[in-house]
């Protein structure tokens, strides 16, 4: 299973962004869309879209964060990271910093895909997030230009 991830949008995304992700098994978002309409792209897509709601959004209807299971691996997906990580999550998925990460704290995966309008940092982010048989296999940050 490949899954696109990406937070931070604030509004705005590069062109490129959608026609990058359409092939996706499924696309999560980390917060911090802003306006709800900034999504409509990526929903139609296809792939199945989950949104957590980010320090910077306003609309009631996404979750803080969500506790998922995807071939037998369990995720937490959020915006701020967590001063604590329910029993059981493998993996932590959080934005918040518009910085990338990759690092294992106490046994648990901490991701964060960064930013792809506003990073703090030289470069725009999204990763992939690649899952199977039962194995976070792969995270993949992938640089964008703001043009592309």
């Amino acid at each position: 299973m490949r899954i696109a991830v990406f937070s931070d949008t604030h509004d705005r995304y590069p062109p490129s962004l959608p026609g990058r992700l359409k092939d996706a098994d499924e696309i999560w978002h980390l917060g911090d869309v802003c306006d709800p309409l900034t999504l409509e792209e990526f929903a139609a897509l296809g792939p199945p879209l989950l949104v957590v709601r980010g320090n910077c959004d306003v609309h009631g209807g996404w979750p803080e964060a969500l506790e998922l299971e995807r071939e037998g691996v369990v995720f937490l997906l959020t915006h701020i990271p967590p001063a604590e990580v329910p029993a059981g999550v493998a993996a932590v998925l959080h934005g918040h910093t518009h910085v990338p990460r990759d690092e294992t704290i106490g046994g648990v995966r901490w991701l964060n895909p960064g930013c792809i309008t506003r990073p703090r940092g030289p470069d725009r982010t999204f990763a992939w997030l690649t899952v199977n048989r039962g194995k976070l296999t792969g995270w993949e940050p992938v640089r964008i230009s703001a043009e592309a």
